[in-house]
């Protein structure tokens, strides 16, 4: 699949991120990651990101990260296009990327570097490193340290003909209109945002569509469904779900730092494809938090 090819995928339908497995000790559960791609593969998303943020890519060791992505790939070969998740310092992001693409990945999404505050050429050579040692179609993801402006994207853009995307994790709308009016058609745009559904309508107005559903990991086919009301403007369907699940969700999600991955681990447990426990630094749901989930979980009916 060449760049461009890549990008007409993603700029249509729903994204999500697949959570990574772990077993009890929490290794790689290869076969409990085989069997949630299998299940997912058929709610209709327009592609799925092994190894994103939701998938706890900062807590891989590279061995693991190759398992992930071969898994993957061979498993959702016939069904639906796998981009892998790569990050870290500029080194470290490359041989990702590089390994990713050896393993068969349909693309890339460039998560923000690691820890260090760095001026916007910093972070732009950064990408343009990344974007540069592959073939394969990238998607760079601002949010957090990677803050890049329109200009700056722009010149990316004119350098690398494989930058075919830009998410946004940053609900900076100022920003996300300069760059969307100047970059025009160049770019497929994702909304980003933890719990995308809630900013979905908004974002759509801006010219951004697409978005990534984490809730897609449990509640697949509610999360398809809010999908096709916001595309057809059914504006009683979109505040029904955001009533009855995401907002009661978010009160859940807010408790704690990091629960944005924990929640939906916790929800792939509830659904019936437990993924383990998250690793550290995060931590999971209390049992209280667990309990509260599954009854709103319940509320949306066989999935």
């Amino acid at each position: 699949m060449n760049p461009q090819e890549l990008k007409s995928i993603l700029s249509a339908g729903l994204l999500s991120f697949p959570v990574t497995d772990f077993n009890a000790q929490g290794d790689f559960n290869r076969a409990g990651y085989i069997k949630r791609l299998e299940w997912l593969a058929p709610y209709g998303a327009s592609a799925l990101f092994a190894a994103g943020g939701t998938g706890e890519f900062f807590s891989l060791a590279a061995s693991e990260y190759s398992e992930i992505i071969k898994t993957a790939v061979d498993t959702c070969a016939t069904s639906v296009p796998i981009l892998a998740g790569v990050g870290g310092s500029t080194r470290q992001a490359i041989e990702y990327a590089q390994e990713a693409e050896r393993l068969g990945a349909k693309g890339l999404l460039l998560l923000p570097h690691y820890l260090t505050e760095a001026s916007q050429d910093g972070v732009a050579a950064h990408v343009e490193a990344v974007c540069k040692s592959v073939n394969i179609g990238v998607v760079v993801y601002n949010r957090n340290v990677c803050r890049l402006n329109a200009p700056l994207l722009e010149r990316l853009a004119e350098r690398c003909p494989n930058l075919i995307g830009y998410k946004d994790g940053l609900g900076d709308i100022e920003l996300m209109v300069s760059i969307r009016r100047r970059l025009g058609d160049r770019f497929s745009y994702l909304g980003g945002l933890p719990t995308a559904e809630v900013y979905a309508a908004a974002y759509k107005a801006l010219g951004v569509p697409v978005y990534s559903s984490a809730v897609f990991n449990f509640i697949p086919k509610t999360a398809m469904d809010f999908y096709h009301a916001i595309a057809r403007d059914d504006h009683a369907a979109v505040g029904k779900i955001i009533d009855d699940f995401f907002l009661p969700y978010l009160d859940i999600r807010n408790r704690k730092a990091g629960y944005a991955v924990s929640i939906v681990k916790a929800g792939a447990k509830i659904a019936g494809y437990d993924a383990g426990p998250v690793r550290a630094p995060l931590t999971d749901l209390t049992g209280e938090e667990f309990e509260m989930l599954a009854a709103l979980i319940d509320k949306q009916g066989a999935q």
